[in-house]
């Protein structure tokens, strides 16, 4: 089975992370979509990260009965930081009978050669690119083992939520009911 592999923090999950698979999985030959919950992403601070057994429930709460999701901590199990090449070898041996794909925002292209093996990660693995706010796609197309999807441009960020928390703002709407409720009971961002 072709099975998208959705890394990051996911500090915290919104609608856009969402929208997003639910896309692949409908629009793509993706048949399944894994949210990989990442302790830390190498190329970013830890500064706010929620603990990760919190943003590991939060994608619980979001994905709650929906069969063509799936969360995982396989990344928790495994050395600091986590690299994506790593994951991805580990999944491939527990799980001979899937396809793994990378599904990947446009802004993470321009950093991906500082990716741990990355070379390999090209010639091995196809990556879906999903279009993100201010990167333009003209002139990536011919990028080696891509697929481009024409997915809608999300323009959320966890970073914005968090900061409008932060700001007293109401973000409600933003993400799932049930991550919305567990955010506000545990007083988190604000």
């Amino acid at each position: 089975m072709k099975t998208g592999l959705f890394f990051g923090s996911f500090n915290p999950i919104h609608i856009g992370h969402l929208a997003i698979a639910n896309y692949v999985v409908e629009y793509t030959d993706l048949k399944q979509v894994w949210f990989i919950v990442s302790p830390q992403n190498p190329l970013k601070k830890r500064k706010g990260l929620l603990a990760d057994y919190h943003r590991l429930a939060l994608v619980r709460e979001a994905i709650d009965g929906d069969l063509r999701f799936k969360v995982s901590d396989v990344e928790f199990k495994m050395p600091k930081p986590s690299y994506t090449i790593d994951t991805l070898v580990y999944l491939r041996e527990q799980f001979p009978d899937r396809e793994f794909a990378i599904l990947l925002g446009a802004d993470g292209l321009p950093t991906f050669h500082k990716w741990k093996n990355y070379e390999e990660l090209v010639l091995t693995c196809t990556r879906y690119i999903y279009p993100r706010p201010g990167i333009d796609l003209k002139g990536l197309q011919n990028l080696d083992n891509c697929v481009f999807i024409d997915a809608p441009l999300i323009e959320i960020s966890s970073t914005f939520i968090r900061e409008s928390i932060k700001a007293g703002k109401n973000m409600h709407y933003f993400m799932n009911e049930k991550v919305y409720k567990y955010l506000k009971e545990m007083h988190f961002y604000e």
